[in-house]
């Protein structure tokens, strides 16, 4: 069971039932969860969360609510953005074009040595060579470089 670096693009989708790819996220992340797989994100996550979910349904206490659920997950590991990773990050961010918060993802993979699942295909396109990245799917066991 191998642990992945989450962003905020995925726990978005999962959360709001009207996003594209709410589906899939929804399945992903819970079956990572009955398997018991470690899910891994940066503390900043939980900021780019709520603050997406507050703008896109316009009703801060549904972020509430999906601050609250998130931080009862067994499996989540919230991850500290010390001056290392943040200067890791921002290396990443000059070298690759990367947007801040993107950055901090990756250098969260990169550092740990795992995969990072995200829905940003631009993301995922210009950090190929340096970390894996996928999207999420609904094949149980694998991703998609889609």
């Amino acid at each position: 069971m191998t642990a992945v670096v989450v962003d905020a693009s995925v726990w978005v989708s999962r959360l709001i039932p009207a996003d594209t790819h709410h589906a899939v996220s929804r399945v992903w992340l819970e079956q990572r969860a009955l398997v018991g797989e470690p899910i891994v994100s940066p503390v900043l996550v939980l900021s780019e969360i709520t603050g997406a979910i507050a703008r896109r349904i316009g009703k801060p206490e549904i972020a509430h609510q999906a601050l609250a659920a998130i931080l009862r997950i067994p499996t989540l590991r919230l991850v500290e953005i010390n001056r290392q990773l943040a200067q890791s990050a921002a290396q990443l961010a000059a070298d690759y074009k990367l947007r801040g918060a993107d950055a901090i993802y990756v250098a969260l993979a990169q550092e740990l040595h795992l995969p990072l699942v995200t829905l940003d295909i631009e993301q995922r396109e210009r950090v190929s060579t340096i970390v894996a990245a996928f999207a999420p799917t609904l094949n149980d066991q694998e991703f998609s470089v889609r």
